[in-house]
């Protein structure tokens, strides 16, 4: 019995030790087909969530089963106010709605997000209606999102309910398609624009990842969620507030490398222990099996 409780507690240390050794904050990885934790550090954390949120953005959408190549209108209302950020989506452009979820979800286009919400049927109240019982069913007890494209830091969940966020947006093939791409062309006012995937490991080599989405705002950090597989194992992971890209990159190579067993030691905290595998990593997107790139005219 001793020798047991010995057992246990040294594995209980070791698993501390491991997600102690992250730079994101909050980080859970679950093994797909099991529904083992392989990885948990403040799961339960309520913190914003940046654009994580358009992939619930994304489900609403999908869920009404709209026209999806009826043209919507950016607008000013559309443009950001509340963080200034950029978009190379100009005010007055027509976009077939499938282009402007694809901006939305692969480059997190917050001009194509917000545009979702508002041409929503029904309006923004009703988004914010269907996004609500959209939370209720997946049981996302300690989320709430209340707007469509993360930048309110009022949008805010756990990498807890995030897994399950996760999964359900993988069942929709529309989501995983567009997340993983590594980039497209749309011609928007008659030119042709290449946007790219926000996340650099789409397309990098050694990556199988079957649903990406990135997330930045000043309050959420670096965010990342992905589901990938790896020497034959199937894993949704979570990152939240990393202090920068290069730190979550770090932690994604990190559990890719525990989930292959490459790794005998927990991962080190700091991303320039392996600069350079994570570079050269970077360096091979494009060139994997997820680079692909399609050009559309609107």
């Amino acid at each position: 019995m001793k020798k047991l409780f010995v057992t246990a507690l040294l594995s209980i240390s070791a698993a501390a030790a491991v997600a102690g050794s992250f730079g994101s904050q909050s980080v859970l990885v679950v093994e797909d087909d099991t529904g083992k934790v392989l990885i948990e550090k403040n799961a339960d954390a309520v913190v914003p969530i940046a654009s994580l949120t358009k992939l619930m953005t994304a489900m609403v959408v999908l869920d009404q089963k709209q026209d999806m190549d009826a043209l919507i209108s950016i607008d000013k209302g559309d443009v950001d106010m509340l963080k200034h950020s950029t978009s190379r989506v100009p005010v007055g452009a027509s976009i077939a709605r499938r282009d402007v979820l694809q901006l939305a979800l692969m480059s997190s286009d917050n001009r194509a997000a917000a545009s979702l919400g508002r041409t929503f049927p029904g309006g923004p109240e009703a988004f914010k209606a269907a996004v609500k019982a959209k939370i209720a069913a997946l049981g996302m007890t300690r989320t709430v999102i209340e707007e469509p494209t993360g930048l309110s830091p009022n949008n805010k969940s756990t990498a807890s309910d995030l897994v399950k966020m996760a999964i359900a947006a993988s069942a929709y093939p529309e989501i995983a398609r567009i997340t993983t791409d590594s980039k497209d062309v749309i011609e928007i006012n008659g030119r042709a624009v290449e946007y790219h995937n926000t996340n650099r490991l789409v397309g990098a080599k050694g990556w199988d990842i079957g649903l990406s989405k990135t997330g930045y705002t000043q309050e959420a950090g670096r965010c990342l969620i992905m589901r990938i597989k790896s020497a034959g194992k199937n894993a949704t992971l979570v990152l939240l507030n990393a202090r920068a890209s290069s730190v979550r990159a770090f932690d994604a190579l990190s559990i890719r490398r525990m989930m292959a067993g490459a790794d005998a030691e927990p991962a080190r905290a700091h991303p320039r222990a392996d600069a350079r595998t994570v570079k050269a990593s970077l360096r091979s997107r494009g060139r994997g099996k997820h680079a692909k790139m399609r050009h559309r005219r609107v």
